[in-house]
């Protein structure tokens, strides 16, 4: 099964990415062999080191293709770099695992053989096909433990659950056309149609995301039983919610729910280790894991001011206000966290000025500064 994944894996990578898939097999063998040469206390700071200096570079190059020779960059490279993106939180999960000691690699094999068996499952995690182009993250351990459990005591059959999957993706899809439509034959000078332009890149998301756990479920990974014990469901690996996400109330709990796994990754990777500024230090870490176009700086920076704000908004406002006029609250709080993730989902998509300029052409950009000069005030009443 490992061998399986494992293969799949790299057929998979040559086939979408062409030569791009070098950048995809050198972090692997390069993290093989740290793993294999350094002791596990201090094996977390150089992997996180060459990743990420490995995905900055090519991210810096491009840049360099995209703003100074402006030259079109090849589709395939950009997937190479997302696949980059998705296996540096692998590789990191992994190298923190090694380093906390919850996951110990038995390196007594008696044989090189045996040692290549060892390895072999922590190859197949770092390139599984079901992970290459976006899925859910998946600790080590849990990856393990499910590849072992389909051997042992395989899953229901998935079929019912992935066409669901696949129903939604299509819905998701129809609902996408929709506002492609009314976006082409409406002025793009007004609050709803930005609103709109926003939603159609975070339906790309969700999209993108029932069609990875769907490719999982379907390969037998995912499958949990409910707490109670008396039922079963194939919601073990899920990067989020349209509805749940959607309905948020709070830029916090929408933080919290959008791309789950990879703000529980973000979490553990730099808010948990760093002491000071952590939230700021963990967006900070997001926008250069994401490419640091200006957009991102933009983006990811307002952001963290909001969620900031959010925080301390919440505090006071539940602390003064009564009971009767806090469904208002809640109806005007869920209004300004669509402004503000509308603003900060087209800084970061367009990536350039041309985001700040659309954002300019309406009054929605004031949302996110009228939520930091508010965490201003606030602070200085406190």
């Amino acid at each position: 099964m490992y061998l399986f994944v494992s293969i799949g894996g790299c057929v998979l990578a040559i086939v979408t990415m062409g030569g791009y898939c070098v950048l995809l097999f050198t972090s692997c063998f390069v993290f093989i062999l740290l793993v294999c040469s350094l002791d596990p206390r201090c094996i977390h700071a150089w992997t996180f080191s060459i990743q990420m200096l490995w995905q900055t570079f090519w991210h810096l190059f491009i840049q360099y293709k995209e703003y100074y020779q402006r030259e079109p960059v090849d589709i395939r490279l950009f997937l190479a770099v997302s696949s980059l993106m998705l296996l540096t939180q692998r590789i990191t999960s992994v190298s923190m695992d090694l380093e906390e000691k919850s996951v110990i690699l038995p390196w007594n094999a008696s044989s090189r053989r045996r040692a290549c068996v060892m390895l072999l499952p922590l190859f197949s995690y770092t390139l599984s096909f079901t992970t290459l182009l976006g899925s859910p993250l998946c600790s080590y351990s849990r990856f393990v433990s499910l590849m072992e459990e389909i051997s042992l005591s395989p899953p229901p059959s998935p079929l019912c659950v992935v066409l669901l999957k696949q129903v939604q993706v299509l819905l998701l899809e129809w609902v996408r056309c929709c506002l492609i439509c009314f976006l082409k034959h409406n002025a793009h000078d007004d609050i709803l149609w930005i609103w709109c332009f926003a939603l159609l890149f975070r339906i790309q998301y969700y999209s993108h995301w029932k069609i990875s756990e769907g490719l999982n479920n379907a390969a037998g990974l995912g499958f949990q039983e409910n707490s109670s014990g008396d039922s079963a469901e194939w919601r073990g690996l899920s990067d989020g919610d349209f509805w749940s996400t959607e309905a948020s109330s709070r830029i916090s709990e929408f933080t919290r729910r959008w791309n789950k796994t990879t703000a529980l990754w973000l979490r553990r990777l730099v808010y948990k280790r760093c002491k000071h500024f952590l939230l700021f230090m963990s967006f900070s870490f997001s926008l250069w894991w994401h490419g640091l176009h200006l957009g991102h700086f933009v983006g990811f920076l307002t952001w963290a001011g909001t969620v900031k704000a959010d925080y301390h908004t919440h505090r006071y406002v539940c602390s003064k206000s009564k009971p009767t006029w806090r469904k208002l609250y809640t109806f005007l709080s869920w209004i300004n966290t669509q402004m503000i993730v509308t603003c900060i989902v087209i800084t970061v998509e367009l990536r350039n000025m041309t985001g700040l300029r659309l954002l300019s052409s309406t009054v929605i950009g004031v949302f996110p500064l009228v939520n930091l000069i508010l965490l201003f005030i606030l602070l200085k009443v406190k």
